[in-house]
């Protein structure tokens, strides 16, 4: 049974089956815009599909742990619908990609002439009332200010918009999209469809990494990062 996707531009079918690019250390979100360079034959011929069908594909990150076969997908994909391409004169071709939902890899239909796979469309739980989860996306913001602050990072235009992000949801997808450090952290907010606990397993990272931050300057004192090989 195909989904409907609303909550974008215009409803959106997803198909049982979708291409898929499988990639190394990427976990692709809802909202999320990611910029591919295509290059390879088979995502040269895949993209030519896409473009002149539903212009929907899926990214999965490629679980690479011990036992796994080549090219594992891990088990939950994004969904997303190319927003904009541009063909290079040698073949390549960049384009932008908008994250449209999760889905479950349900299993590998083909390898040839690219990887294509049967999906199913996941939906998020809230978790906790409105409140809860409102409170849970204010105390993220501020780890997240306070994190950057510590580590002496300038404010990008990323942090800018996500203070004008008001929805939970969005506002933790687009942040572990952008701003999470971990990819293994990636994938499991990726695959976690309770948005409370999505929010609040960000916020413990986040925790983490501040206390490393203060500990360090602790043990650094006043040296700067750039000559703390003198201390």
């Amino acid at each position: 049974m195909n989904n409907n996707l609303m909550g974008t531009d215009l409803e959106i079918i997803l198909p049982e089956e979708i291409p898929v690019m499988t990639l190394p250390h990427v976990a692709f979100f809802p909202q999320a815009l990611l910029p591919l360079h295509i290059f390879e034959p088979r995502y040269r011929e895949m993209l030519a599909e896409v473009l002149a069908t539903n212009r929907l594909m899926a990214v999965v990150g490629l679980d690479d742990r011990p036992g796994r076969s080549p090219e594992a997908p891990f088990r939950v994909a994004g969904v997303g619908i190319v927003r904009a391409c541009q063909a290079n004169d040698d073949g390549t071709s960049n384009l932008l990609l908008q994250g449209l939902c999760r889905a479950a890899v349900e299993g590998i239909v083909t390898e040839e002439p690219f990887r294509r796979i049967r999906i199913r469309a996941l939906s998020s739980d809230p978790g906790a009332d409105a409140a809860a989860n409102a409170r849970s996306r204010n105390e993220l913001a501020r780890l997240l200010r306070l994190k950057q602050k510590l580590s002496d990072v300038p404010e990008g235009k990323m942090s800018a918009f996500l203070r004008t992000i008001e929805d939970p949801e969005t506002f933790v997808d687009i942040a572990a999209f952008s701003l999470c450090e971990s990819a293994a952290l990636k994938q499991k907010l990726l695959e976690t469809l309770d948005v409370h606990r999505r929010l609040e397993l960000f916020s413990g990272q986040l925790r983490s990494e501040i206390e490393a931050l203060r500990l360090r300057q602790k043990l650094q004192g006043g040296i700067s990062n750039d000559k703390i090989g003198e201390n």
